[in-house]
């Protein structure tokens, strides 16, 4: 088996590696990889990141991993995926050792997405520790008003996202609202950019709270949503609350529930059937807010850490 280690991978190299994407999405019902990880794939991400492939002498691409090595980030951050064909058949622990030799004296935190069994027999076996739980929740939209008068304080009005316009607003707000946030709260300009290029992006569907103030309107708070299509993460389209954030001046205004109303409205007059959403298993205020809501939980993505030190 040959594991091979790029900054870049060639044009040609990306398609094999999403279509092994794609296959493993069919096989197991769960993308393999985040959003962020496929977009550098395809583009190319910050300074440290590699892609890790891994193939038989034939030159068949048997799995993939990503991962990133940001300089002066104590820890190093990894996700892989196996053909389904090509699996308990030594790749998987070929990927995690090429990444744990590139981790060197770093920690090393590897996401599992869907927690299917055989990502955590690897992972238990090496030595990870499980660190961090992802939960996705769900709700179906039926009960939706899709044209709800929504209560907003005074001097507070809602408008959709200006592509080129609201860009550095957003963004400043983000920063604040995910502040202790690990990978929200890092976004840059061109991590938003990447995203309002990508078909699924839709400023209708992106809505911003702003309040009249003597210097100018100031961002308060957004509801970005976004549109999976059928076969991305279930068998019909589903919405999905992508991000929601407030500023920290502004919480207690009751306007993360007004902006989360016209999201759902929004996705509900789509046509839209089910919506879903990720939080921190370990935020329970958040999770107790969304199941009063009426989001269930529906599956969990692990991030499993292996200390430098364990050899």
């Amino acid at each position: 088996m040959q594991v091979e280690v790029a900054e870049r991978l060639p044009a040609e190299v990306v398609q094999e590696v999403r279509g092994l994407l794609a296959a493993a999405l069919a096989a197991d019902g769960v993308r393999p990889v985040s959003e962020e990880s496929e977009l550098r794939l395809q583009h190319g991400g910050p300074v440290g990141g590699v892609d890790v492939t891994a193939r038989d002498d034939a030159g068949t691409l048997l799995g993939y991993a990503r991962l990133e090595l940001p300089p002066g980030d104590p820890e190093a951050e990894a996700e892989l995926v196996v053909a389904p064909g090509s699996r308990r058949r030594g790749v998987g622990t070929a990927l995690a050792a090429r990444l744990e030799e590139l981790a060197a004296d770093r920690p090393l935190r590897v996401w599992a997405h869907g927690e299917l069994p055989g990502s955590a027999e690897l992972a238990r076996r090496r030595g990870y520790d499980r660190a961090r739980v992802l939960l996705q929740m769900r709700r179906p939209l039926d009960d939706v008003d899709p044209a709800p008068e929504v209560a907003l304080p005074a001097g507070v009005s809602v408008a959709t996202f200006r592509p080129g316009t609201d860009e550095d607003a957003w963004l400043r707000v983000n920063v604040r609202a995910f502040a202790a946030h690990p990978e929200q709260g890092r976004w840059t300009r061109g991590d938003l950019a990447l995203r309002e290029a990508e078909a699924w992006f839709d400023p209708a569907g992106f809505f911003l709270a702003w309040r009249e103030e003597p210097e100018g309107p100031r961002l308060l708070g957004s509801h970005w949503t976004k549109v999976h299509p059928a076969g991305e993460v279930g068998d019909e389209p589903i919405g999905e609350v992508y991000v929601l954030g407030i500023d920290p001046d502004a919480q207690g205004m009751r306007l993360g529930r007004a902006l989360t109303d016209l999201g759902l409205a929004h996705l509900r007059a789509a046509g839209l059937s089910a919506v879903l959403l990720y939080v921190e298993e370990d935020n329970t205020a958040a999770v107790a807010l969304y199941e009063r809501s009426g989001f269930t939980r529906h599956a969990v993505d692990v991030s499993w850490r292996r200390p430098a030190d364990r050899g």
